[in-house]
């Protein structure tokens, strides 16, 4: 995971600089803050060394449709959510909860995803089917996350273990120093399918039906644009398009 210091910075061309007559014109591009490891939403693609993923075409899709450029900048999840408060970063999108508390310091736009939290094993675990097994477990997630959040506030008797990125937890829970991890449930059924080996699986029900929306600090001219982008590229089915891309079917209907 890279930090602010070592931020990777790309500037993409997205439409003209305009953002409508509630914005006005801006000289700078819009700085938007995501991460580097929350598969398939955002994550370096280590064949090319770019930075890919489902939010990353979504926000550069929104761009274009609002007409403005945007600069993506990424550094650690916990760093999002205070950059965007402060103002440091325009928009923030990582995959990011819509949560009361959050909503306090900044905007969020519309729900653009529907997801929860589920836990992973190792395939040949047999003790732990349920939350209602956590007791005296050692159970990983990420640091700054809801899950996190949610561990330690429902499983107070389960010994949580916090790590920067989610991938390291869930190598922990492969060797075996952990007993399950607690995460989002698109990151978890991604890698437990594709880079999980066959050797963790999911069990229990999703946990905490949640949210994702996009980032803003408060009163920011954006939110309205890029809400308006977001309506315009589900009606148009291309928002099922990068859907399918990167989860293989079209969104589900509601």
């Amino acid at each position: 995971m890279r930090n602010a210091g070592s931020s990777l910075a790309v500037l993409v061309a997205a439409g003209a600089i305009a953002l409508g007559a509630g914005c006005g014109e801006r000289e700078r591009p819009v700085t938007v803050a995501t991460d580097t490891g929350f598969v398939p939403f955002e994550f370096i693609d280590t064949r090319t060394g770019e930075l890919v993923g489902f939010d990353i075409d979504l926000i550069r899709a929104i761009a274009d449709r609002a007409g403005f450029e945007i600069r993506i900048v990424t550094l650690d999840f916990d760093g999002i959510v205070a950059g965007v408060q402060s103002g440091r970063f325009d928009i923030g999108i990582a995959g990011m909860t819509i949560t009361e508390a959050r909503a306090e310091t900044i905007d969020f736009s519309d729900p653009y995803y529907d997801a929860g939290l589920i836990l992973a094993v190792r395939a040949d675990e047999t003790e732990i089917r349920s939350e209602a097994d956590l007791a005296g477990r050692r159970v990983g997630t990420r640091t700054g996350t809801t899950s996190e959040d949610y561990l330690r506030r429902r499983h107070p008797d389960a010994q949580v273990v916090a790590f920067p990125g989610i991938v390291e937890a869930y190598m922990d829970l492969r060797a075996g120093r952990l007993d399950a991890v607690l995460y989002d449930v698109p990151n978890v059924r991604y890698y437990a399918a594709r880079e999980g080996g066959g050797e963790i699986r999911t069990v229990g029900d999703v946990l905490q039906g949640e949210q994702y929306g996009i980032a803003f600090p408060k009163g920011s001219p954006l939110v309205a644009p890029v809400n308006d982008a977001l309506r315009e590229l589900r009606a148009d089915s291309t928002f099922d398009r990068l859907h399918e891309t990167w989860f293989g079917d079209p969104e589900p209907e509601e």
